[in-house]
């Protein structure tokens, strides 16, 4: 008769219990399935009992509970029983830890090509690394994860050096460490002990976690489910740590992880939670990090970006998971023109003729084609896109969209203000960038059908003009109020102010009025009076025009050289007079 288990069903609170026999060999779903269970207290861990034949089988399970020792069904033998999970218990365990890890080396190098021979002692590891989940709800004691080796320990279950032979058992281990490592990374409970947390990380990171992850993940074929759960898992703890330290993402990319996410992205496969996810970790990687994006770029991923978005140039996604994958590379893109070395890369591979084409054809792409645009044109790196965008006849696309907010902007989640702040911000970068015929090509869009486009302009000027207004309203009536109730305006204070009203539409403002200015020191006459008949008619001011352009030009180049802020801000200020 062979050696058999019970295997726990979903269990509301333990009520009710239900059981089924299966065999000693399918011990990682046993554990998995008990894990799962749903219940308000700490995570479970397994004892098992083999009895002799004939008898019947037993499963206890402990757990820290206030309740002492109760039956949960009288049919079966499954007991609940109250054991507290101390220092001294997480000692015990990872000491137990390490002899079966030592002792499953120990018989992998004497048996190397006979993979029975060490199958008992992978299942006790496997089983121990079960038991082990119940550390990842005590945080602060994570120091003796490192202090006691296990983590180096863990490391190398990751790192089989027969690649030849891996047998069901090296699979076991390998997704058991996974799990638990997802475990303890859980961003909620590394926030729960900073300081425990540090040092696991600390010790992850000096065993070169994410080299060792990426190489397993190499070797997993995610037409096999449990292979494919197992890359999503270790997505899982790339990303946990990522957000607990960001840092790190520098020395996860040039660790293999980067090239792997760009293999992963652009392989030909069907769309699944895994694509999904590396769209996720890679955005995640590219956030304010210029080392990441340098390396995407030299790994020529700006145009494997380009190539996978360029799937929704015609179609739109089918779910809301494929779109919640294009934002996600849109995200990436936009993060990697930040670049300037990145904008050639991206005017290279065609990228401005591809976005264009996506304003165009008037899918979900077109809100973050339109926002690719922007960060490619802005500042003075951005000027080579802004004439080859005008040499693909890209004004005929944009002016439209300036004219015209679409009113089908739900679906993608973008608001009326951010369309109008990123188109506003593109033709505002053109002025800025364009010299020559290609300058004459964009004003005299201004001058077209009796300056409507200048009209068009003045509109919004106005209607951003009294958002801001009405939000400066609301933050003089706190300051007041502060002031009243003896609490000090710090600079810190102020600066919040000034986001609000940055939020509220001041931004936009701004660079509706750098449009008025540079239109009307254009040497177009034409264009100046329309600028000053429609602010004269409409009980405009020329000075407020002047005060947004001043408060502009002293925020102006956040990140730059001195030489380039003192340079922008004297061009500004001579508009401004000039005006």
């Amino acid at each position: 008769m062979s050696t058999g288990l019970f295997l726990l069903s979903h269990s509301v609170a333990f009520s009710k219990v239900k059981c089924f026999k299966i065999y000693s060999e399918q011990r990682a779903a046993l554990f998995n399935n008990v894990r799962q269970l749903k219940c308000p207290t700490l995570p479970l861990f397994v004892n098992h009992f083999e009895p002799p034949g004939g008898q019947t089988h037993s499963l206890f399970i402990e757990m820290q509970s206030d309740s002492l020792w109760r039956k949960c069904d009288p049919d079966v033998s499954v007991v609940i029983a109250a054991e507290p999970v101390d220092e001294s218990s997480v000692k015990k365990m990872i000491l137990t830890f390490e002899k079966r890890s030592y002792k499953n080396q120990e018989l992998r190098i004497k048996f190397p090509d006979n993979p029975e021979k060490f199958m008992e002692s992978e299942l006790d590891l496997n089983d121990i690394i079960q038991e082990m989940h119940v550390i990842a709800t005590m945080p602060d004691l994570y120091h003796l994860l490192v202090e006691l080796n296990a983590v180096h320990s863990l490391l190398g279950l990751l790192s089989h050096e027969n690649t030849d032979i891996l047998s069901l058992t090296d699979w076991l281990s390998f997704f058991a460490v996974v799990d638990l490592l997802q475990e303890l990374t859980d961003i909620d409970t590394l926030h729960e002990s900073e300081e425990g947390a540090e040092v696991l990380i600390d010790a992850l990171l000096e065993g070169q976690v994410v080299a060792l992850l990426v190489q397993n993940m190499e070797r997993l074929d995610e037409q096999v489910k449990e292979e494919a759960d197992g890359i999503y898992n270790t997505l899982a703890i790339t990303e946990n740590m990522a957000e607990f330290r960001p840092g790190l993402c520098t020395e996860a990319a040039q660790q293999g992880l980067m090239q792997w996410l760009l293999k992963r992205i652009k392989a030909k496969m069907p769309f699944d939670a895994n694509k999904l996810y590396c769209s996720e970790i890679l955005a995640i990687l590219l956030q304010n990090n210029d080392n990441t994006r340098e390396l995407l770029g030299e790994m020529d991923g700006i145009d494997v970006l380009l190539q996978q978005l360029s799937v929704f140039k015609r179609h739109n996604p089918s779910t809301a998971e494929e779109q919640e994958m294009m934002e996600n590379l849109f995200d990436g893109l936009c993060s990697c023109l930040m670049l300037p070395t990145n904008r050639d890369r991206f005017l290279r591979g065609e990228g401005l003729q591809l976005m264009n084409l996506m304003l165009r054809e008037k899918k979900m792409s077109r809100t973050s084609a339109l926002k690719v645009l922007d960060h490619g044109m802005i500042g003075p790196e951005g000027a080579d896109n802004c004439h080859k965008f005008v040499d693909i006849l890209g004004l005929r696309t944009i002016f439209p969209l300036f004219m015209k907010t679409p009113k089908k902007m739900k679906k993608t989640g973008a608001s009326e203000k951010e369309h109008e702040e990123h188109v506003c911000s593109i033709i505002a970068s053109m002025l800025r960038n364009l010299k020559s015929q290609q300058r004459s090509r964009l004003l005299n869009k201004f001058t077209e059908n009796d300056c409507e486009k200048v009209d068009r302009l003045m509109e919004l000027h106005f209607k951003y003009l009294e958002a801001v207004q009405q939000a400066d309203k609301r933050i003089e009536g706190e300051k007041h109020e502060m002031v009243r109730q003896g609490e000090i305006l710090d600079d810190s204070m102020e600066d919040e102010f000034y986001l609000r009203r940055l939020d509220a539409g001041l931004f936009v403002l701004q660079l509706i009025c750098y449009i008025m200015v540079e239109i009307s020191n254009s040497g177009i006459s034409q264009l100046q009076q329309r600028v000053h008949q429609i602010l004269n008619l409409r009980g405009g001011s020329v000075k407020v025009v002047r005060h947004i352009m001043r408060e502009y030009a002293e925020s102006i180049g956040d990140g730059k050289s001195d030489e380039f802020k003192e340079a922008e801000r004297k061009r500004i200020m001579d508009l401004v007079d000039n005006f």
